[in-house]
């Protein structure tokens, strides 16, 4: 079993950043891939990012370039780092980690970009 708690969200102002945590613990050696989804009001989760033990890392084209994950494997942590903010980013940001078959998700992290 894995657990996963987000962290670092909040009110932030267009074009500025935000960097988010996800620690997780529990058997963290058994996961394979960590990574982010959102949702927005009203809209379905959507992918963002993943980071697999190797290090390859796979973003979703809507967000490329302005977002960067990593993560301390030894530790079970990983970060998302988001910069030039937009309104539209406002949503629920969620991380996710896979051990074999089993997906374990957190609680989410509200980030509202608003002036």
């Amino acid at each position: 079993q894995v657990q996963l708690v987000e962290s670092g969200g909040g009110l932030v102002q267009p074009g500025g950043s935000l960097s988010l945590s996800c620690a997780a613990s529990g058997s963290i050696f058994s996961i394979d891939v960590m990574g982010w989804y959102r949702q927005a009001p009203g809209k379905q989760r959507e992918f963002l990012a993943f980071m697999s033990n190797d290090g390859s890392t796979n973003y979703v084209n809507s967000v490329k370039g302005r977002i960067t994950i990593s993560r301390d494997t030894a530790e079970g942590t990983m970060y998302l780092e988001i910069n030039s903010l937009k309104p539209e980013d406002t949503a629920v940001y969620y991380c996710y980690a896979t051990s074999s078959r089993d997906y374990y998700w957190g609680q989410g992290t509200q980030v509202t970009v608003s002036s």
